[in-house]
């Protein structure tokens, strides 16, 4: 890894914090499922005026025109299992902690509660509550923290630029 100064320099714990997450992709726990969870929040549902095609599969051929109609915004919450690949996701109208438990009761959901599940999140402060009941409550699920400034080591991150790029930009949308 080439590390940034700033990465480093912005958070004291930065080496332990990195070892952590970058020992759960190495090596899981055992009958443990690791989850790389983030959410895309503000993703605007644009409708595309003159100059766009939009075809069947959602993708939009462009023209010369810029304009378009705003239909909405959504935020995305995504967990990327690490060792198959799947990706749980749901979508929301607004970014909170409401909605983060929301998503978690979910993704906890789709494996059962015996369940021991490593969540690898940013330091976003939905997050990271000073007195968390709901992790009180669910003792299989352990969350595991990215360094400040160093989202690149959650692999959700991958999926979200992949997602934007394929499927989003340039797209045509009539609705969230």
């Amino acid at each position: 890894f080439i590390l940034s100064s700033r990465a480093f320099l912005a958070d004291p714990d930065f080496a332990a914090k990195a070892s952590d997450v970058v020992g759960l992709y190495l090596n899981p726990p055992q009958s443990a499922v690791v989850l790389c969870m983030d959410e895309k929040p503000s993703i605007q549902a644009l409708q595309r005026a003159q100059g766009w095609l939009r075809l069947p599969n959602g993708k939009a051929i462009t023209g010369q025109s810029h304009e378009y109609k705003r239909n909405g915004t959504t935020t995305l919450f995504a967990a990327l299992e690490v060792a198959t690949g799947l990706v749980h996701a749901g979508h929301y109208g607004r970014r909170r902690r409401r909605e983060f438990l929301d998503f978690m009761n979910d993704v906890l959901a789709q494996y059962g509660p015996e369940t021991e599940l490593h969540v690898i999140l940013d330091n976003l402060s939905t997050h990271k509550p000073k007195r968390d009941r709901w992790l009180a409550r669910h003792p299989n699920v352990h969350l595991h923290y990215t360094p400040t400034h160093a989202s690149w080591l959650n692999q959700i991150e991958v999926w979200f630029s992949k997602l934007s790029r394929a499927a989003l930009k340039r797209a045509s949308f009539t609705s969230v």
